[in-house]
């Protein structure tokens, strides 16, 4: 290659060994692009870190990174033209990542890179596809639970203000792919630092794990992650504290969004139901009608996710002094009817075997809501299960009279 056109390759398009045009960028799992020859020689040579960030190789294998080998494909084709805002984009970003990855940068250096990151990723339309494609998500993850305080000396403050800043990035990538980038929190000590961040973090950062716990659920490729979560019982408890914690109604609603998306899981429901998720949806519930918006109905179908597999979830229901109370007074509402078909499956559930139940139910004034409800605008499921309701209570009713006369 002339010298020329040595100087003319992109700064991402470098090999940071040979400093030469990759011909085969592979990325190890530290997120760093290395030309396949180049990373081969430096491990065959008994180096057991990433010659970049200097970060010790828990998993020595390399990944093909067929997006770049797309990009210079592209670029080479073009007769080394590509768009002159979309290869400044890369060249932006790519120096960003270098900040963001660079052992002698302070805090306050990596904190200015998230805000510049975030600026561009607002202002560009191709950045967050950049993001992707250089790999900013396993980065982000990695300085995020990766213990990052512990490598720098930095206030309180500004490891806070560094997280916030990191997870709120991560979130907005979330949506462009790569959720696969989220498995390094099966390592132990990152799913530990997960879970000090929820216990011990501000209520933004909380908020931003729920998102993160809701992405997690999103995926089959991370479903072994969700199951993990799901057994970390100190997780699934702090989740249902902030569903009725004083973090404000944002906080509840992501506590109300991760609990619905640990619940999508079968075996994740037991553990919720122990941890205090129906007291805490109850909870939530019985304050929705003070909102003008709220995610009752999702809050609903978490509970009947957890009722149609768990007798304990049943029992804590039922053991709520206002459990039935709440469900009763979502079956019908002036407003909207989202959750009335929850409410009326739930009700069925827990009245079908428990006298105290159908009592609470129908002093709450269950008869009313389900004549009212029939009398709505609702879908013909919904009045097909309260029809359905009406007809159990009734018989209930036949049957407790009996033994009562007996």
């Amino acid at each position: 290659m002339k010298e020329a056109d040595h100087m003319a390759i992109p700064h991402l398009f470098r090999c940071p060994i040979s400093l030469d045009l990759f011909k085969d960028p592979v990325t190890l799992c530290t997120g760093q692009t290395y030309d396949r020859s180049s990373i081969e020689k430096w491990l065959a040579a008994g180096n057991l870190t990433c010659p970049v960030t200097m970060l010790k190789l828990h998993d020595p294998s390399i990944v093909p990174n067929h997006t770049l080998r797309h990009l210079i494909d592209q670029w080479l084709q073009m007769g080394h033209q590509l768009d002159p805002d979309y290869l400044a984009t890369v060249d932006s970003l790519a120096a960003l990542k270098q900040n963001l990855e660079c052992h002698q940068a302070t805090i306050q250096d990596k904190l200015q890179t998230l805000q510049k990151i975030r600026v561009l990723s607002e202002e560009s339309p191709t950045a967050n596809s950049c993001l992707i494609q250089l790999r900013f998500l396993p980065l982000l993850l990695e300085l995020v639970f990766g213990k990052v305080k512990d490598k720098l000396v930095v206030s309180q403050d500004d490891h806070v203000k560094f997280v916030d800043q990191a997870l709120s990035c991560v979130i907005r990538l979330l949506p462009f792919g790569e959720l696969e980038s989220l498995n390094m929190l099966k390592q132990e000590s990152k799913l530990a630092s997960f879970l000090d961040l929820f216990q011990h973090g501000t209520f933004m950062v909380k908020i931003s794990l729920c998102h993160l716990i809701d992405a997690i659920s999103s995926s089959t490729e991370t479903k072994e992650l969700c199951d993990m979560l799901g057994k970390t019982r100190q997780l699934l408890h702090e989740a249902a504290l902030l569903v009725v914690g004083n973090g404000g109604s944002e906080a509840s609603e992501a506590g109300i969004r991760a609990l619905s998306a640990l619940s999508s899981l079968e075996s994740n429901r037991e553990n919720l139901v122990a941890e205090g998720a129906v007291d805490g949806l109850v909870t939530y519930i019985l304050g929705a009608e003070r909102r003008e918006k709220s995610l009752a109905p999702m809050a609903m179908a978490t509970l009947e996710k957890l009722l149609e597999t768990s007798t304990s979830a049943k029992e804590a229901l039922v053991n709520n002094p206002n459990g039935v109370n709440a469900i009763v007074r979502m079956v019908f509402r002036v407003s909207d009817h989202d959750g009335s078909e929850s409410a009326v499956s739930l009700l069925t559930i827990i009245c079908s075997d428990s006298l105290r139940a159908r009592e609470e139910a129908i002093a709450a004034g269950v008869l009313t809501q389900l004549l009212l409800l029939l009398q709505s605008q609702c879908n013909g499921r919904t009045k097909t299960k309260a029809r359905m309701l009406l007809k159990l209570l009734r018989s209930k009713w036949v049957e407790d009279s009996k033994h009562d006369d007996v």
